[in-house]
């Protein structure tokens, strides 16, 4: 059975070739100004799980790691807007989320870092004044719209619009202008995960060619449930099946690896963030003897959007635990396209092979738990992170 860390040596081996290739390939699609990437790791198959476009946690990365991020926005800033001065940040309406307020405000301290002015507001936060953050009071600014709809910061029009906001529930005041990234298209109310799947599939596949590597050990397998009415009888039926099909065929190749466990599946909302409706399933029995309470959980998402189509993916077991056996996954978090900070989220309520996103998590950076189980991350885990942003960039081309 190929172990994917027993090759890291051959990895680091094709080093130039990769960043030949990754170079030529970031020229052929519009490289995100950021993102977040969730990996998994079973030591036999490393996977990206999530891929966020408007990611959440930079105040869970390193101090040291900010320089670099900084310098990275100021490259990606001065090549797409070369006249930007001033980046203003459109953030979700959180007021009650310290952590996320925290990420805002790490965000601005980046920009301003890199030499730009950065100021922080939307329509829906306009008489709040200032939020309540972990490390003080974030200072908002007053936001208007013209008479064409397009957001004004003191009565002036910011050179970038920094878009911190997801939409899970559709566009909002303020986001028609041009000079919006990432761009309003891919918040969740368009975005969807299996779209950055199939992107991220053709990537994957080319980067285990050149490695010579099966890509299976290098991305989950998956499939869409669309139209899936889980409150009717014969469409759970129809869904059980499906899902025991997928997981015979995930047996049929841990039987061929010499793989002994028994594989799992996670059912997710194929749009939507925040470790919302996910549920880890063993057989589709599971899904036949749902609960009401389980099902509202899947059929909702954040702000009660209504959930239509699953993604079924393969379940990854994390191999990475602490030294008290909580299990661990890594959060990569890019800046045009670089991967460039690390942290780990912790879960000790969770098992190896459950969703770690949940209120029970904590985070460690990288400076303070890299040295336990951080040792691949600049190999593998950052190759598909940065993977995923290519596949990021090519969903922003897809039509919708």
């Amino acid at each position: 059975m190929t172990h994917v860390h027993d090759i890291t040596a051959l990895l680091e081996s094709k080093r130039e070739l990769i960043t030949n290739w990754m170079s030529a390939k970031r020229k052929e699609v519009p490289i995100p100004i950021y993102g977040s990437v969730d990996i998994r790791d079973a030591g036999w198959k490393v996977g990206v799980v999530d891929a966020n476009h408007f990611p959440a946690g930079f105040n869970n990365v390193a101090e040291e790691d900010l320089s670099a991020l900084s310098d990275l926005f100021k490259t990606h800033i001065t090549r797409t807007q070369p006249n930007c001065t001033w980046v203003h940040i459109y953030p979700e309406s959180h007021t009650r989320n310290q952590g996320y307020i925290e990420n805002i405000a790490t965000i601005q301290r980046l920009i301003q870092m890199a030499g730009f002015k950065c100021t922080i507001g939307s329509p829906e936060l306009d008489e709040m004044g200032s939020l309540k953050g972990i490390s003080g009071p974030l200072t908002l600014d007053l936001v208007t719209l013209d008479e064409d709809g397009e957001l004004l910061v003191g009565g002036l029009k910011p050179d970038l619009i920094l878009l911190n906001n997801d939409l899970t529930n559709g566009t909002l005041p303020g986001l028609t202008a041009p000079n919006i990234s990432p761009p309003p298209e891919m918040g969740w109310h368009q975005r969807r995960k299996s779209e950055h799947y199939s992107c991220l599939q053709g990537y994957v596949n080319e980067i285990a060619e050149l490695l010579q590597l099966d890509p299976w050990h290098l991305m989950p397998e998956w499939f869409v449930s669309e139209d899936k009415c889980l409150t009717e009888t014969g469409c759970r039926t129809k869904l059980a099946g499906e899902i025991d099909s997928f997981i015979a065929n995930i047996q049929s190749k841990y039987d061929a690896l010499g793989i002994d466990r028994k594989p799992a599946v996670v059912m997710k909302n194929d749009r939507g963030t925040y470790g919302l409706g996910i549920m880890v399933l063993t057989s589709g029995d599971a899904i036949l003897n749902l609960s009401n309470r389980k099902i509202n959980k899947l059929r909702y998402a954040k702000g009660g959007a209504a959930v239509d189509n699953y993604l079924i993916q393969e379940g990854i077991p994390t191999s990475m635990l602490t030294d008290d056996g909580e299990p661990v996954e890594p959060v990569v978090y890019l800046v045009d396209g670089e991967a460039a900070a690390w942290f780990y989220r912790i879960n000790p309520k969770k098992s190896d092979m459950d969703n770690l996103n949940s209120p029970s998590a904590r985070f460690e950076d990288y400076s303070s738990s890299g040295h336990m189980y951080g040792e691949h991350a600049h190999g593998w885990h950052a190759l598909l992170a940065e993977l995923s942003m290519l596949a990021m960039g090519a969903e922003s081309n897809l039509e919708r």
